[in-house]
């Protein structure tokens, strides 16, 4: 009969740390849910079914008389988005190379990048949006703005680990035979990393229509300033069709890039079979 030994001293004391992580978690739990449950106005649920019987069927009842004002306040919306991502993407290349261990050497100017793109992250796009409403006026060009400068901290970052992934063997094969700085950039780092660059600037394009379409409530133009002025006056048939126009334009958007992050995908294994092939002809010769 096999004998049960006792749990060794660092298994209890895992234990212990385990189980006093999971009480001082419930006691927070408990707490700040206790400071909702007291201070919450409940007085919102009295007549709920009343008023979602006066609402909900309106929305599913799309005023259609309102399909081209609708229709070009979302093609604003598309275009902000694109433009705001361009930019972004753009700008991500040059801060992501900045932010990679494996390009910048210093570990000063490394760390420097690094926490450029950590501060760029850190604002709200609501809160960037009123700050350049404020200062370049309300319109489509301060969603434009918004949406590059929140962005490129993303993609910046994305990039550099991407950057930092890539194989140097080849880099420094080129730099053995004698290639300058911009022949190992064009012919050993970017053949390797655009596939993926492309990948992670369309999936910030998606992110950026649903983000674009709600910096119309600050008044950084698209199809948020209709929804703010649907909802001011109540026509929820109105509100209604700029629901549904967002769903079908969102959802056309994600199952398009799906198939070209796929192509892209399909690029990249080739780009990464051309690269050793040409890693071994520098090798052999």
């Amino acid at each position: 009969m096999s004998q049960i030994l006792p749990p060794k001293p660092h298994q209890k004391k895992k234990r212990l740390r385990n189980w006093l992580i999971f009480i001082i978690l419930g006691i927070i739990y408990v707490w700040a849910f206790k400071g909702i449950y007291e201070r919450a106005d409940w007085s919102v649920f009295d007549n709920l079914g009343e008023k979602f019987n006066r609402v909900i069927p309106k929305l599913f009842n799309p005023d259609w008389a309102e399909t081209e004002k609708v229709w070009e306040y979302l093609v604003e919306t598309v275009f902000i988005a694109y433009a705001g991502t361009l930019i972004a993407a753009i700008l991500a290349v040059p801060f992501g190379f900045w932010a990679a261990k494996n390009m910048v050497k210093s570990p000063i100017w490394n760390t420097l990048g690094k926490w450029i793109l950590i501060l760029d992250r850190t604002f709200p796009e609501l809160i960037l949006a009123i700050l350049f409403v404020i200062t370049v006026g309300p319109g489509p060009f301060a969603g434009v703005l918004t949406i590059g400068l929140t962005a490129f901290g993303m993609l910046g970052k994305l990039y550099a680990e991407i950057i930092e992934s890539i194989d140097m063997k080849v880099v420094e094969a080129m730099e053995a035979n004698g290639a300058n700085k911009m022949q190992i950039l064009f012919y050993a780092i970017f053949p390797q990393v655009l596939p993926e660059f492309l990948s992670f600037a369309l999936y910030r394009f998606e992110i950026d229509i649903r983000a674009s379409t709600i910096l119309g409530l600050v008044g950084a133009g698209g199809i948020g300033t209709l929804i703010v002025i649907a909802a001011a006056n109540r026509n929820w048939e109105q509100l209604g069709l700029i629901l549904l126009g967002i769903i079908i334009v969102v959802s056309l958007i994600d199952f398009v890039s799906t198939k070209i992050r796929k192509t892209f995908s399909i690029i990249n294994e080739s780009c990464l079979f051309l690269e050793q092939l040409f890693f071994i002809y520098i090798f052999f010769n």
